[in-house]
């Protein structure tokens, strides 16, 4: 990125000194487009007008509402006082406009996963404040031969609140882990991940009845979930244990409220859990899979690539497995893709342009075909 930047500078020095020898000005859309290219790697050529929205901390899962025109995320960030996730929102900014947001979580225990409602005046996301105010604990990594490993807090539960931060109701109730949660196009519906019934599975609930549906039943994590656009299909990450060691593994640490993500596919069903289809077989990590606006292609990210686990970009394919292609070429994380409604745009989180920390922060940028 250096040299990039480097680029840039002097691309700067010639605009200016140009400007300052002539009656014609540069126009102000090269200068951004210049500007943007601080962020994009030239491979990326389906991304335009790139800009960087927050500054700092780790910034992940950030989301469009139905109309496009507010995000929400989660943020940790110690250096400013938050210890564990958080969710924020905040209006996407016109050009030119600074990115500001406000915390709409209680600011107690530990959040994820949030989702605009359709109305656009509510938000649902998963919390363990319900567990107490403070930052559940990380799992010792170092007890499980420093493998990576997400908790399974069974204090998580799912929560609709306004965008002054109220909750307004309390969606699920069981025992156990209940996180992960997004909405149907028409806003009517809930899917989530919960393991109430002794596996990782998802759920369907019908919002207005409280009625819900588990749609997967297979031995395995099953997560991240989104409805397509039209609303007819379902796509996730999952995991599948076939040896008997991978099953042991996978039951011994989920009876400790632990999953070890290290090895998913997409996958893909009807709205019933129907018609079940496996999309990648690249083994390692696939996951964050969202449909492009045409609900026919997907977009997710993976480490397929590289065999010590990382970087992770952004890929897209075919529900065939055809059309396979790399969409981002950061060196070491760019992952929760997501399009907004009219498909115009692209946000996504990543390392880049971080200089050198560990900071993950969120990117927009025009999507062209």
């Amino acid at each position: 990125m250096r040299s990039i930047k480097l680029s840039l500078s002097l691309f700067i020095v010639c605009v200016f000194t140009f400007y300052a020898c002539n009656s014609h000005a540069v126009p102000v859309s090269t200068v951004n487009e210049a500007l943007s290219n601080t962020l994009r790697y030239p491979e990326e050529v389906h991304f335009r007008n790139m800009r960087q929205l927050t500054f700092g901390g780790d910034n992940a899962e950030a989301y469009f509402s139905f109309d496009g025109k507010w995000i929400v995320f989660q943020k940790t960030n110690p250096k400013e006082g938050i210890d564990c996730d958080q969710i924020y929102i905040g209006k996407v900014p016109k050009p030119g406009e600074k990115f500001e947001y406000k915390r709409v979580s209680s600011g107690k225990g530990r959040t994820t996963c949030a989702a605009f409602m359709k109305d656009g005046k509510h938000i649902i996301y998963a919390s363990t404040h319900g567990g107490g105010d403070a930052c559940p604990p990380v799992p010792d990594r170092s007890k499980y031969g420093n493998k990576y490993i997400w908790p399974l807090y069974n204090t998580y539960d799912i929560y609709m609140a306004d965008l002054n931060g109220k909750i307004v109701k309390q969606l699920t109730h069981a025992r156990g882990y209940d996180a992960e949660a997004t909405l149907s196009p028409d806003g009517k519906k809930m899917i989530y991940t919960s393991d109430k019934d002794g596996d990782i599975d998802l759920y369907i609930m019908d919002l207005a009845t409280g009625n819900e549906k588990r749609v997967t039943n297979t031995l395995g994590y099953d997560g991240g979930a989104w409805f397509s656009p039209d609303g007819k299909k379902i796509i996730w990450r999952a995991s599948r244990p076939k040896t008997d060691a991978e099953v042991k593994e996978y039951k011994d640490l989920l009876a400790e409220n632990l999953v070890a993500p290290t090895n998913m596919e997409v996958f893909i069903a009807d709205t019933d859990g129907n018609n079940v289809k496996q999309v990648t077989h690249f083994g390692q990590a696939n996951w964050a899979p969202c449909y492009f606006p045409d609900s026919k292609r997907i977009i997710f990210a993976s480490n397929q690539e590289y065999k010590r686990g990382f970087p992770f970009n952004l890929y897209a394919i075919n529900e065939d497995g055809s059309g396979f292609e790399k969409l981002t070429h950061e060196k070491i994380f760019d992952a929760f893709p997501m399009f907004s409604p009219d498909g115009k745009k692209i946000i996504f989180c990543s390392n880049r342009n971080n200089g050198g920390t560990h900071d993950t922060n969120i990117f927009i940028a025009d999507w062209v075909e």
